[in-house]
């Protein structure tokens, strides 16, 4: 049974150092073999022959980023019955569940006109089934509000390319938007204070935690796919098992009762069931034991499933297809624009275009905070940035293609435009330039616009010089300045946080009459991690947890 999509009462978190994974304090760390959970996780779509009758055969569809997507492979064969039975399986629910003001605009079309598709994979933690209990432990917590305690981004390119997946630390404190549960109408206003981005999936569904992510990083997501502990367990099963390689043996197991249990011999095995999930739940033993250790090996179980796939007919059996297909649709809740088995086709005939070598798998860049995580200054940033212009995170072919966008003719002349110029130089490095609105604002009216004005009351902080308009009528007249002064046109934007078209100085422009745009650094932080989905790698195991 999946869990409802409709929030419960909240948990008290344990106050552990910023785990990346399902909570530690949950999971009933007693030695029975079940510990915490995974983070992060990464994959992508994988080629194999299904054999039907002869009039049916159709290739089975290659694996998506996650083990969450594998409900995609068991579509391929369905009878019309079955296929209605499988849609019923799906459980649904709202995509964004926030306020209008923290959406994400959609991506404008490349030249193209193709877009790229931003899809959530969700962990939940849920304590809502005999199952689910059984395998998460603390029995005190069952029917408790969910935690979204895995949580990846992951971005197909607009050109179908390359695949980025990016993780979140489930220990990251964020800002939470305001949300609104869809069934009981219950409203969650915006925190003011801190809290851990994996309560957002307890403040009314799924829907909240894309709203979460869409509020932080400004990237416009299309779908979510969320799974739960069983999910997990029995997905593992259907596919055959995932191999996956220590350098030492390995026992997950203190004398205090934590750790996972997962006990493995040195080299490579198979794992499937809870082994499977007790591989992605371990920190105790991987290298120093770190959340960090955890997610690498967590990307290596993806990785080795997508090699997996493509290597063996695991999947070429009808009988182990339909399981497939009837286990990973009873895990999946999606939101409601993806919730037939018919659009999860579609939108594998998108991901399966993308080869292993193109996939690249990364943490969200963070620091901690006392026992917690937050977004790292610039690092964080960048990331999100490359994903949102959609440039690779491998480095292959980051040159932007040009965005055949539409200009607005402006309502006024250059005379009659009124502009206000405000000074955003400042930085967390450097205090503002003196007196840059001014200068800007001389510089405007002696090309013409002579109802620009300087507004020295405030002072703010934008990284790149911007032009805001607040309405559709207004947005002619700001690609207009745009053009007058050189800026590109997607430094116009449209913003209910100003009264007219209005010029921020950023702190690309503290000097000079002339704007100049800064070469942009598209490499990839060295602090989000990165993995290739092709890579193959042996977790190192720490001698103290080897036997």
């Amino acid at each position: 049974m999946v869990q409802s999509v409709r929030s419960k009462k909240a948990r008290p978190h344990d106050g552990r150092a910023g785990e990346l994974g399902w909570d530690d304090s949950l999971y009933g760390e007693n030695g029975d073999g079940v510990q915490n959970g995974g983070g992060q996780s990464g994959g992508r779509v994988h080629d194999g022959q299904v054999k039907e009758r002869p009039r049916r055969r159709r290739r089975v569809l290659r694996w998506s980023a996650t083990v969450l997507s594998v409900v995609i492979l068991g579509t391929a064969g369905a009878g019309y019955v079955y296929y209605r039975h499988l849609n019923d399986n799906l459980k649904k629910g709202d995509l964004n569940l926030g306020e209008a003001k923290d959406r994400a605009a959609a991506p404008t079309p490349n030249a193209a006109g193709q877009t790229p598709l931003n899809i959530l994979l969700i962990g939940s933690d849920a304590r809502d089934s005999a199952e689910n209990q059984k395998l998460g432990g603390a029995r005190d917590t069952f029917g408790g509000a969910p935690r979204a305690d895995v949580q990846m981004l992951l971005h197909l390119s607009a050109d179908r390319t390359n695949m980025s997946v990016v993780s979140m630390p489930r220990d990251t404190l964020l800002q939470l938007p305001k949300c609104t549960d869809p069934e009981t109408h219950q409203v969650y206003p915006a925190t003011t204070s801190l809290a851990m981005t994996n309560d957002s999936l307890g403040r009314g569904g799924p829907g909240c935690t894309v709203a979460t992510w869409e509020k932080l990083t400004g990237i416009h997501i299309d779908h979510f796919m969320m799974v739960d502990f069983a999910g997990v367990v029995s997905m593992a099963d259907a596919i055959g098992g995932v191999p996956v390689c220590v350098d030492k043996n390995i026992y997950s197991h203190t004398s205090t009762g934590h750790g996972s249990g997962l006990k493995l011999k040195a080299g490579t095995t198979s794992v499937k069931g809870k082994q499977a999930l007790q591989w992605l739940r371990t920190r105790y033993g991987f290298e120093d034991g770190s959340d960090i250790a955890r997610t690498k090996a967590q990307h290596q179980y993806m990785s080795s499933m997508v090699r997996q796939l493509r290597e063996n007919a695991t999947l070429s059996n009808p009988n182990k297809l339909r399981n497939l297909a009837e286990k990973a649709t009873e895990a999946l809740t999606v939101d409601k624009g993806l919730g037939s088995v018919a659009k999860l086709y579609d939108l594998s005939t998108e991901l399966k275009k993308v080869p292993t070598e193109r996939i690249t798998m990364t943490t969200m860049p963070y620091v901690y905070v006392g026992v917690r995580v937050v977004p790292k200054e610039g690092d964080a940033d960048q990331l999100f940035r490359l994903v949102r212009e959609d440039i690779p995170l491998d480095g292959k072919n980051t040159k932007k293609k040009p965005v055949a966008e539409k200009t607005e003719a402006p309502l006024d002349s250059d005379d009659k435009i009124a502009v206000q110029v405000q000074n955003g130089t400042r930085s967390s490095t450097l205090a503002p330039a003196s007196g840059r609105a001014s200068a800007v604002a001389q510089l405007l009216v002696g090309k013409g616009f002579t109802a620009a004005r300087a507004d020295s009351s405030t002072l703010l902080s934008e990284e790149k010089t911007v032009i805001r308009f607040p309405t559709a009528d207004l947005k002619g007249d700001a690609q207009r300045l745009a053009e007058v002064l050189g800026l590109p046109l997607s430094s116009v934007q449209q913003s209910t946080d100003v009264s007219g078209v209005t010029l921020v100085v950023g702190s690309d422009w503290r000097t000079g009459t002339e704007y100049k745009a800064p070469k942009e650094d598209n490499t990839t932080p060295e602090s989000a991690n990165i993995l290739n989905g092709a890579a193959k790698e042996c977790m190192k195991v720490d001698p103290s947890y080897s036997w």
